[in-house]
């Protein structure tokens, strides 16, 4: 059973996302600059599980963490992992707030997919705020004024990733539980990861291990939070919130790596603001519709 619709709540649970995927994106950055890519996938998912059990015991037990849909959990899980090892990889190769910006074609990939498969309904503010983000990155991220960086399309295919990995948390938040939902989402990903982590294994040094139990911890946090947010909102509501990530992220790349904020990031956040607060806005003519089950 689906609670019953709450944008305060959605717009509270999303903020507590967007706070974990900005502290990933750090961690991130620090453990892929020392270890591979899917050691850091693996050791995040491992950790991850055992800082979730607390709170599989408190909702019933490992019993209460059967689905009827595994086969949806392995689709979202398969999806996703390609996606965040793409998002890892990236983080690699460009700036962290060129990468953010174009993480944000998302929200079209989303859009489109609730409406064709959750029968979501795309409204004039909803599309306003999608469209008002989308051109708030493409001021940040200027394409075309330079060469096109690899690190750009493995971007664009996290991308492409992530949105369908949206709908599918929204589809399953109908019918299981946020922790369910991330319980198997670190079981899935833990066993995908496996084999390409040992091929690439390193001992990680003493001094790394801070930062691997921030993005274990973080990795988890965000979608946990992200789900709880589903639970409350279309999916058609909360892409756009996760926009804000765009000139946070510009904010962090400055404070701790001295990349620039121009007028064009500035300019570009000032967007997605008025677009985040135009999707926020109730309607009092209609009452909220609960998700199907």
């Amino acid at each position: 059973m689906a609670p019953s619709p709450s944008i305060p709540k959605a717009a509270f649970w999303m903020a507590l996302s967007i706070a974990s995927f900005l502290t990933m994106s750090v961690a991130g950055r620090a453990t892929t600059a020392e270890l591979h890519v899917f050691q850091v996938l693996e050791l995040r998912s491992v950790i991850g599980l055992f800082i979730l059990l607390p709170l599989v015991k408190m909702s019933g037990g490992f019993a209460a963490m059967r689905s009827k849909r595994p086969l949806a959990h392995i689709a979202r899980n398969v999806v996703h992992f390609v996606g965040q090892a793409a998002w890892l990889y990236a983080l690699t190769l460009i700036p962290l707030a060129v990468l953010i910006s174009i993480e944000f074609t998302t929200p079209i990939w989303t859009a489109i997919l609730a409406v064709g498969f959750l029968g979501e309904r795309l409204s004039w503010p909803r599309l306003a705020a999608i469209v008002l983000g989308l051109i708030g990155v493409l001021i940040i991220v200027r394409p075309g004024v330079g060469s096109v960086d690899p690190g750009h399309v493995v971007v664009l295919g996290a991308a492409a990733c992530f949105g369908i990995s949206v709908v599918l948390v929204k589809s399953l938040t109908r019918t299981d539980s946020v922790v369910c939902i991330i319980f198997w989402m670190l079981v899935i990903q833990s066993v995908l990861g496996l084999i390409p982590a040992l091929y690439e294994w390193r001992n990680p040094p003493l001094e790394l291990w801070p930062w691997i139990l921030l993005i274990a911890f973080t990795g988890m946090s965000s979608h946990f939070c992200m789900a709880r947010a589903l639970a409350y909102a279309d999916a058609t509501v909360i892409s756009p919130m996760d926009f804000l990530r765009v000139p946070l992220s510009a904010l962090i790349g400055w404070l701790l790596y001295q990349e620039q904020i121009d007028a064009f990031t500035a300019g570009g956040a000032l967007l997605i603001l008025l677009g985040n607060l135009l999707n926020l806005q109730k309607k009092a003519t209609k009452p909220p519709e609960v998700a199907a089950s």
